[in-house]
């Protein structure tokens, strides 16, 4: 046997449905967490949801100490802040209720305190040695996957740069998937947090470690978020579309947990780390870029891709290519996500500077096409 052929694929718990989130003090109780975390936001907190956790875990006698020190894009230093807390509170465990920011904050501040080193020392794959304690997340969007990835992106603010952790010891106990708490996000950030999902998916499909098992997961994803997330955001009112949006994100999730990612996501995590822009709609303005340049590398899946979006296939590798690329765009437009990377600020003399970053992130060794710097500088040049 090719042990080259081998796959793996794991995932945490996972409970799905509406008032999912209820089910947290069950958990609370077979994990014998006895006095957790919250890790948190405070737009989070603004919108009545974790509030809501507190009278339940007040009900059940719980104690608990509140976290919420966090920014998009978490900071190393928010890390440290919240691992030295975690210490002082004599915690044991870790509720992380939020998007990929909080429980990718929540992951670093169990990773630092199980092992008494600062975060930036497990940037890379494996380097995560003692795992971390228990963690129970509630995720608040249908992006990310944090909840049940094993990735973690922080932001090394000296560095101006995203680093990537990728362990095992970083996939999340549980994770309770409520349609419900979706409903508080405007339709901009439903846009780019579902459009963040679907990157995972179309880049988990595409990885040179897909198998069929991630395969088969990141290809319902795309189906499941390309049918609904134009519904939302044309009517915000559907748990039944909201439930859709976040099966597909969790089926994306498991997807590049175990296939990993590609060059959309190192493009932009050095757009993230260096400007510190909102990662979901990076995404969104780069994919189509990223498909360009790895479409004949990967052309029967992409042509997979583009039978379930709806397009006609029956047409030839360089025609369907440019239609993909097409359709992709004017579906990010359509979902109001219309700047460019220029729109956003970026100009042609900080590419390099990106491109340097970007080229170091372990994103790309699972492209398909295996880019240089120079690539990644002609793609961030495309998109603007």
């Amino acid at each position: 046997m090719e042990l080259s052929k081998l796959r793996k694929f794991i995932s945490p718990e996972v409970v799905t449905g509406e008032n999912s989130r209820f089910l947290l003090t069950k958990y609370i109780r077979n994990l014998g967490m006895k006095n957790p975390m919250i890790v948190t936001d405070s737009g989070i907190i603004e919108a009545g949801w974790v509030q809501e956790i507190l009278n339940l875990l007040n009900s059940q006698g719980v104690v608990y100490e509140l976290f919420y020190e966090i920014l998009p894009n978490p900071r190393d230093f928010q890390v440290e802040a919240g691992a030295k807390r975690f210490a002082s509170a004599r915690c044991d465990s870790l509720i992380a209720i939020g998007g990929g920011s909080v429980i990718d904050c929540a992951k670093g501040i169990g990773i630092v305190f199980s092992n008494k080193q600062p975060i930036y020392t497990f940037e890379g794959v494996d380097k995560v040695k003692a795992p971390m304690p228990p963690l129970v997340c509630i995720p608040t969007t249908s992006g990310s996957s944090a909840d049940v990835s094993q990735f973690a992106i922080i932001n090394h603010v000296e560095a101006k740069t995203k680093f990537a952790i990728i362990s095992s010891s970083l996939i999340p106990d549980v994770s309770l998937i409520d349609p419900v708490v979706l409903q508080t996000m405007s339709s901009f950030l439903t846009a780019c947090t579902a459009i963040d999902a679907m990157t995972h998916a179309f880049e988990a499909y595409v990885s040179l470690s897909s198998s069929e098992i991630t395969d088969l997961h990141a290809l319902e994803s795309i189906r499941l978020i390309h049918e609904n997330l134009p519904l939302l955001i044309e009517n915000q009112s559907s748990i039944h579309h909201w439930n859709n949006l976040m099966i597909g994100s969790y089926f994306a999730g498991v997807a590049f947990s175990n296939a990993s990612l590609g060059c959309t996501h190192s493009l932009a995590h050095s757009l993230g780390g260096y400007l510190d822009l909102p990662h979901g709609e990076c995404n969104a303005l780069l994919l189509p870029y990223v498909v360009d340049f790895n479409f004949f590398y990967a052309a029967s899946k992409y042509r997979k891709i583009a039978t379930i979006l709806g397009l006609h296939c029956n047409i030839s590798d360089n025609r369907l290519k440019d239609e993909l690329v097409n359709y992709l765009i004017q579906f990010s437009r359509n979902l109001g996500i219309t700047d460019t990377l220029k729109l956003k600020g970026i100009t042609t003399n900080v590419i390099p500077i990106l491109a340097s970053k970007s080229i170091l992130d372990p994103c790309n060794a699972t492209n398909p096409r295996i880019p240089s710097q120079t690539d990644l500088e002609t793609i961030y040049k495309e998109a603007l």
